[in-house]
């Protein structure tokens, strides 16, 4: 039985509870933006992933089924029945696992710039990427995750939020950033994904290139109540680089599915 973590977490607005799961390396602030969207029709409740920002690590390393276990006791201490879950890039893994394993829990999801049904080609290159940053330090391969994150135009105009970003990712401790990016980069949603119940938003920028619009068309498509968005122009980073675009369709899903 995996041991849960207390993770740190905030809690914002008003209507059903809506938990907001990150990605590698972010932060419950991460969800800041989007939640200034959607705090009038839902409680949001943001959190920090174990080893991330104010929560504790735990023992050792850990898995896909500690991150799952890690929200289902941040549920119970809340005394939440029953919420819509989202989750961006690894977050948008965790939160249909949850889903699989928690049904009656669940009342809709959102995967967010996340991925399955990998190419051995395209397990390959994310694998590349972990060994990269394994054999010369994550801080090296800061300028390629940025290039995959956000679009030139935004890099150019935003210079403040994309350092923000990159500090994020040196202010988490290494050994926990290459545990969960190994959880990303072997994790395989697709045997399972059939099983999930959950009506499900499925959503990607046009443009991402790990997390892209062939990938997300395959997780739709497995789903049994599923819909596809795909927001053009856009590469992973779209809660930071386009929260107001990413809003409209999850606030649309989540309302028709509450």
């Amino acid at each position: 039985m995996a041991r849960a973590v207390d993770c740190v977490h905030v809690v914002e607005g008003k209507g059903p509870p809506l938990f907001m799961v990150h990605g590698i390396g972010s932060r419950r602030s991460g969800w800041a933006a989007l939640t200034e969207h959607l705090k009038d029709d839902f409680t949001c409740i943001a959190y920090d992933l174990r080893g991330h920002g104010d929560s504790p690590s735990g023992t050792g390393p850990f898995g896909l089924n500690e991150l799952v276990a890690d929200l289902e006791a941040l549920r119970a201490k809340l005394g939440i029945e029953q919420a819509h879950v989202i989750g961006h890039s690894l977050g948008g893994m965790i939160g249909p696992a949850y889903a699989r394993r928690y049904p009656q829990r669940v009342k809709a999801l959102g995967l967010l710039s996340t991925a399955a049904f990998r190419t051995s080609e395209d397990s390959a290159k994310v694998r590349g990427v972990v060994a990269t940053m394994e054999e010369k330090g994550i801080p090296h391969s800061l300028g390629m995750l940025v290039d995959r994150w956000f679009t030139d135009e935004f890099k150019a105009a935003n210079p403040g939020k994309v350092e923000a970003r990159q500090q994020q990712v040196l202010d988490t401790a290494p050994d926990v950033f290459l545990n969960v990016f190994h959880i990303y980069a072997e994790t395989e949603m697709g045997p399972w994904l059939h099983e999930v119940e959950a009506p499900s938003l499925v959503l990607t920028g046009e443009n991402d290139g790990g997390c892209n619009p062939r990938l997300n068309a395959l997780i739709a498509e497995a789903l049994p109540n599923s819909e596809l968005v795909i927001l053009d122009r856009l590469k992973h980073a779209i809660l930071i680089e386009a929260s107001d675009r990413v809003a409209d369709p999850v606030r649309r899903f989540l309302k028709a599915h509450g």
